[in-house]
């Protein structure tokens, strides 16, 4: 044993804490503070974390034997890339763990979104009959637009294509060639907006996507859009959202992820053209288990310094 001391404060399923235990010790301290990790890092090589905990840079500094963080997921948005830079700290995550089930997630949305699944849902168990109310559309021949073509949203756009649907797709940091690959015609994102009877998020939070979706960004879409987003809250405007849904230039939003979570009993929330759920994208054993067991290995592989497959800092 080398003796490393590694901290887990957000869960991690016991595959993962099985893996890292061959190799030091791990405390798992679930739900501990940002100001108990603060007093606790500095007898830490590792720190594993979710989208809860926050490590800024502050706890970054404090980590005087720190050698990397991992995020069990994919999102790191709530890590301080740069301080870990300067820290010299590495920074990895497990980009391809939660792929399938954020997918999932997002295809049934879609599905809920068109037929208002919900609705008819809360209706019957009000002992209510809707069959006249609830008059859907059909996916098949829509056009979906999927604005952020990494692995989750090439997974919906293959999936969509099996539906019938046509899908077109625009990523800054992909080539034409290379999102056509992907499954989804390229177009430039105004386009995307004009096209799209559904749109669905899959970029990552950075400073150039905070409220990409905005006033000037509804506008310019389909009257009568749908949205689903999975990926980062603050991607969309809250309050740009909640009023193109009350002209009806936004149709529908289903959404897993808000600005703030959880957000209470918002007016977006509450509006009775969303579905909204838990951050729940990731949330399947099979994710899990994946997400554990991919981070524990990218975790020791950096404490024993070898190559890394998922570095992001």
């Amino acid at each position: 044993m080398a003796g490393w001391k590694i901290l887990i404060t957000d869960g991690l399923e016991e595959s993962g804490q099985a893996r890292l235990r061959l190799a030091g010790q791990v405390d798992d301290r679930n739900g501990m503070s940002g100001d108990e990790l603060l007093a606790a890092i500095a007898g830490y090589d590792a720190l594993i974390v979710r989208g809860r905990t926050k490590v800024t840079q502050a706890i970054i500094q404090a980590g005087s034997r720190l050698k990397v963080i991992g995020r069990a997921g994919v999102g790191v948005d709530n890590i301080d890339l740069p301080a870990a830079r300067e820290g010299g700290v590495a920074v990895v995550n497990a980009p391809v763990s939660t792929t399938l089930a954020v997918a999932e997630l997002a295809l049934g949305l879609l599905f809920a979104l068109a037929r208002e699944v919900p609705r008819a849902d809360a209706g019957m168990k009000q002992g209510q009959w809707l069959k006249k109310e609830l008059s859907g559309i059909e996916l098949n021949g829509k056009t979906l637009g999927v604005i952020g073509m990494g692995n989750i949203g090439a997974a919906v756009a293959q999936r969509a294509l099996a539906l019938g649907m046509n899908v077109v797709g625009f990523d800054a940091l992909l080539s034409a060639e290379e999102i056509q690959r992907r499954s989804a015609l390229p177009l430039t994102l105004e386009e995307v907006y004009a096209r799209a009877d559904f749109l669905t998020i899959h970029t990552p939070l950075l400073p150039e996507t905070r409220h990409m979706l905005n006033e000037g960004a509804f506008s310019q879409m389909k009257p009568g859009v749908r949205i689903v987003c999975a990926a980062r809250g603050s991607i969309i405007d809250e309050e740009a959202l909640v009023q193109a849904l009350q002209s009806g230039q936004v149709a529908g939003a289903a959404l897993d992820v808000f600005a703030v979570e959880p957000p209470g009993a918002t007016l977006l929330v509450t509006h009775p053209k969303v579905i909204a759920t838990p951050h729940i994208g990731a949330q399947t054993s099979e994710a899990q288990e994946r997400a554990a067991q991919d981070i524990a290995d990218e975790v020791l592989a950096a404490l024993q310094e070898k190559a890394l497959r998922w570095r992001v800092a």
